[in-house]
This record gives C-alpha cells, structure tokens and sequence, in this order.
C-alpha cells in the first residue's frame, strides 16, 4: 500500500555546494518490529533533508505484531513477502524504488538528522561505488556493544574498505540492479557478497560521519557468540556467488586456522614425541588477534589498554564461532 511522506524544507549544510537532486529510496526490511521500528521511522522523518527527494520503502516479512500498521500510520510505503530472505526483501524494495540512489538501513536503527547531509557528498562521485557509515553502539550500550565498536571506529575519517553492511548502505539503484542485487539464496554474509560485485564500479568508502545507531546489538559475550555463529554460515556460499577474491582469503582461512591448530594439540596430546610444537602452540594463536589489534590502535590512538584487552577477547570469541559456523555448514 502506498503512502506519501510530509514535506520538509530543507537544512543547508556547510559541505554541501549546492541544492540536493538525486532521488534517493530507504528500504527497510521488517518483521516483528513494532518496538523499534517507530524510532527508525520517526528519525527518517526528521532528517534535515527535502523530503520531496526522499521515498521510504518498508518491506515486511509477514509479520504478526503491529509493524506493517506501524508503518503504514507513518505514511510510507509498504510491500509484504512472507516467504522471502532478507536479502529478498531488500530486492522487493529495489526493485519497487523510484529513487536512483538506493539507502538500505535495518527497522531496529535510528539515523542522525544528518544522514543523507553527509551521505549527500558521494552521490556524483563516480568513483565510489558503495558507501555508508559504521553502525554506533546506543547509549545505553553494553561493554560488548562498546567494546566491539572499537573494530569500526575509525578516527582517520572516511576510509576503504573490501565491504560494508547493509546497515548503513548506500548504492546506485542502475549498478545494483544491473549485479542482480543480492544474491538471495545467501541467509547470511549477503552484505559482503553485494560489496564485493560492486567493487568493480568503484571503491567502498566507510564514513563515520554517515551516522546510524544501532539498537539490537548483542549485549552479551554468549549473546555475541551466538549470533556471530549465525552470522558466518554462508561465508563459504558467498564464493560461489561472486568468485574467490584474494582479499577475502583472511577471513575464509580463520576458520581453517584455528581447526589446524585445535587438531595439532591433540596431537601433541595423543603423541608425546609431538611436544616440542607445544612450545609454539600459544604464539600461533594469539596471532591473529594480534593483528587485528595493531590495525585497531593505528586507526584509533586513544584507545586504552583495558579496551584492547577486552577487544581481544572478544577477537577469540569471534574466531571461535566463525570455526564453529563454518564446520557446521559444511
């Protein structure tokens, strides 16, 4: 069902030369939202941006609570697929969007009054394919919500990078759709798949300027580690979908890694002539973690101590469930 948003006037900011013109589509997918979808909506419509160039597009999963009259009270536009992955309904909304600038950002996020001010800069540049900004921890975050930030905090500015998350997403709806959007037979790992095909339109730029909170992340190390076990079970179908890149080989081969290493103990175990690896074992792997942490404290100089350590073990948890999630698929 089809609804109109109010019109605005809108805010000059100071990095903008001029009046916007690029039509621009929000496509939220939603189901069973009704908690936080209000807040999603309510920050899209007091973006300081002319709401005449702004379609908002929720595309509901068959929900059973009050999401779709939700949205449909906020006056946007609504579709309904109950039989779809989110990658799907991402699609739906594409392929219904007017704009030529598609914004993907999830029902459970609130954007900064800002938001397409700041995502505005990249719009008519042709060298960038992708862009978007590094979802926030609420205020109310936990340590782990804060904690894990830290990997996407970046204050050197805009940057780039191999993916980014359908968070916070911007693409060109004519190079989208011309890669088939995303590839729907992915439950999960969709985002980096889509990042990968449009690198070769131009680069991917993550600006934390581009600002989105998110809401639902997980507030608990077992809450993370289970989520990040579901998160990494199409990791290996993405490659079927846009190749083996090599820049992708790190996180594919984690996995790997750490099952090597997890079958050299017990080696070492089950053969004592095998001890002298033992002596190894520990550096092996910490490594990894080790270099994840270095990219952190170049990017980020204030970070403390007692954050790093924290981070690490946050680094082992994800480690450890992207083996469990990759061994399990397989």
């Amino acid at each position: 069902m089809q609804g109109s948003c109010a019109s605005a006037n809108y805010v000059f900011h100071p990095k903008n030369n001029r009046m916007p013109r690029n039509r621009i589509s929000i496509i939220i997918p939603a189901f069973n939202e009704e908690k936080y979808l209000p807040g999603c909506l309510q920050a899209l419509a007091d973006l300081d941006y002319n709401k005449e160039l702004i379609e908002i597009i929720v595309v509901d999963n068959g929900s059973t609570d009050r999401s779709r009259q939700i949205a449909l009270e906020y006056g946007v536009t609504v579709y309904e697929d109950a039989s779809k992955t989110v990658a799907g309904l991402r699609n739906l909304g594409a392929s219904k969007a007017t704009g030529d600038i598609l914004a993907f950002v999830d029902a459970d996020c609130i954007v900064s009054t800002d938001w397409l001010t700041r995502a505005a800069i990249y719009f008519d540049d042709s060298t960038v394919a992708s862009w978007g900004g590094p979802p926030l921890p609420p205020e109310d975050s936990s340590w782990v919500e804060r904690t894990w930030f830290l990997l996407r905090r970046n204050e050197k500015g805009a940057d780039e990078v191999n993916w980014l998350g359908t968070i916070d997403l911007f693409v060109r709806k004519q190079q989208f759709l011309s890669i088939n959007g995303f590839d729907e037979s992915l439950t999960t790992c969709e985002d980096s798949d889509l990042s990968y095909k449009m690198s070769q339109f131009g680069r991917l730029l993550l600006d934390p300027e581009i600002k989105v909170v998110h809401m639902r992340d997980s507030r608990t190390v077992l809450g993370f580690l289970k989520k990040e076990v579901w998160r990494g079970q199409s990791s290996l179908n993405g490659i079927k979908s846009h190749g083996f890149l090599l820049r992708e080989l790190p996180s594919l081969a984690i996995p790997f890694y750490f099952w090597l290493l997890i079958l050299t103990l017990l080696v070492v175990i089950i053969f004592p002539m095998a001890s002298r690896f033992m002596q190894v074992l520990p550096a092996l792997y910490i490594l990894p973690t080790l270099v994840v942490i270095c990219k952190v404290v170049r990017r980020n100089r204030a970070v403390t101590f007692a954050e790093l350590l924290r981070l690490s073990l946050l680094i082992q948890v994800y480690f450890f469930s992207r083996t469990i999630a990759v061994f399990k698929r397989a």
